[in-house]
């Protein structure tokens, strides 16, 4: 009868609206996905923690680009016990050498005509790693621990553009509140006491490095 199909269209039509309710419902509370440049070490582990902070799902990434005595299974279980979903540990040494490696000493690549330019070759290289992740996994974010200051926020921001437009960069380093928050290493190792996020006890060095198959760079500030 018109009665009973009048019950039947409504009831459909309530399960529908219930079902499209629960949609947009989860479409609202799902956190947007991110992925890490991660290293392990003081920075990065501060930043994952912080991007969790922020409503984000963080994936980490590290590219083993011939780190000496890197262990990254220690790397993998210390992201995720931060808060990383997942972390992706990819060996980029072979795609590394055979072409971008081979390439700068092929056109003898230096900077300024003294400086090789170990480090900074390898950066492309990640960023097509991390990028390529991110599409994967369905990330619109991709984010680093890259200084404000220096050339490794262009080089990984340069080349995640050029391969895809339209994720977006977070940078902590260039966010007003983070460096609010952070400036200098004891907010940060504090910010690490309080979250329980163990770190290195070993003095701080007045240098950095920075390795892979190719270069091993020292930066100091003195």
């Amino acid at each position: 009868s018109s009665f009973r199909r009048r019950i039947l269209f409504l009831t459909i039509s309530k399960d529908r609206r219930n079902r499209i309710h629960q949609n947009q419902t989860t479409m609202t509370t799902e956190k947007p996905k991110l992925v890490l440049a991660y290293s392990g070490g003081l920075d990065t582990s501060v930043i994952l923690k912080w991007l969790c902070e922020k409503g984000f799902e963080v994936i980490a990434f590290c590219a083993n680009v011939g780190q000496f005595e890197e262990d990254f299974a220690a790397v993998k279980a210390k992201a995720v016990a931060v808060g990383a979903t997942k972390c992706i540990v990819t060996d980029l040494r072979k795609e590394f050498v055979t072409d971008y490696v081979f390439e700068a000493v092929k056109c003898n690549a230096m900077y300024e005509g003294r400086y090789l330019l170990g480090t900074s070759i390898a950066r492309p290289c990640i960023a097509k790693e991390m990028i390529r992740i991110a599409t994967e996994e369905g990330a619109t974010y991709i984010a680093h621990g890259a200084t404000g200051k220096g050339n490794d926020q262009v080089r990984f921001e340069m080349c995640a553009q050029a391969l895809s437009p339209t994720i977006q960069c977070v940078a902590p380093w260039r966010d007003a509140e983070f460096i609010e928050s952070f400036k200098g290493r004891s907010d940060l190792l504090a910010y690490c006491t309080k979250h329980g996020i163990p770190v290195d006890a070993k003095p701080k060095a007045n240098y950095s490095i920075d390795e892979n198959l190719f270069h091993t760079s020292y930066e100091s500030g003195n």
